[in-house]
């Protein structure tokens, strides 16, 4: 393939990656658009773990005249990116099986399912199992002469961006699967170096869990490296080794 070839072939591949994201655009688009009418109640239901841990009486404020509208766009927009899991794992499945096997293709359907199971039960984890004790920790700081007033600002980022962080490290089979089918590593490479995977999850759990206590960071670190263990087993039931040039 001489220079032209080269540059009209990566050219090819930013046009189809424009398609692509623009593709997932229109559906976190159409997932923003529904989820602003439910706004008011999605904000509900994300905060009811810290208000089960507020003291009686207690509420959101809002200190800025245009907060709680721009909250509401915010949280639209990550529910929206939410609702598009499905869509944005299809469009990249697409961008990649060009360089996969006939054989290989078929798993488009289990790909983008098990994507999204594992983007929510990711989500759900970080909701239901550690903001309970997170948030217990930090409002346990309340006394009579320190009061907690969340901000539905700062609790939004706060909440979205580790959920998120959470759905995204769920991922981490998916992610796996991609690098040892591009050729980065190999399951080999992956095992030999269990040890260090180990290390890597507890540095990440020490940087993205919200309280400094071993409890909770061993929460967020057990299941990535569980999810490490699940994608070797996956990798070795689904990527075959290609197989090798007949010499004549």
């Amino acid at each position: 393939m001489d220079m032209a070839d080269e540059k009209l072939a990566f050219s090819d591949h930013l046009e189809e990656l424009r398609k692509r994201l623009i593709i997932c655009l229109i559906a976190i688009g159409i997932g923003f658009s529904i989820s602003y009418f439910f706004a008011e109640s999605i904000f509900k239901f994300l905060a009811a773990p810290l208000y089960a841990q507020l003291p009686g009486g207690s509420t959101f404020i809002f200190t800025g005249l245009t907060d709680a509208f721009f909250t509401y766009i915010k949280l639209s927009f990550f529910t929206g990116i939410f609702f598009a899991t499905p869509v944005i794992l299809h469009q990249l499945w697409g961008f990649v099986a060009p360089g996969l096997y006939e054989h290989e293709k078929r798993y488009v359907g289990p790909f983008i399912i098990l994507g999204t199971l594992l983007f929510i039960i990711g989500i759900a984890f970080g909701y239901f199992v550690v903001f309970p004790v997170a948030f217990k920790f930090f409002v346990s700081y309340t006394t009579d002469s320190i009061k907690i007033l969340p901000s539905i600002k700062e609790y939004l980022s706060f909440s979205c961006m580790f959920l998120l962080a959470f759905g995204a490290i769920f991922e981490i089979p998916i992610f796996l699967f991609f690098l040892v089918k591009m050729g980065v590593v190999s399951e080999k490479q992956l095992r030999a170096n269990r040890k260090y995977a180990i290390l890597l999850a507890f540095v990440v759990a020490a940087i993205l869990t919200p309280t400094p206590d071993v409890v909770n960071q061993t929460l967020m670190a057990a299941p990535i490296i569980v999810l490490f263990e699940i994608s070797l087993i996956l990798i070795k039931l689904l990527v075959k080794k290609r197989p090798e040039p007949d010499h004549e």
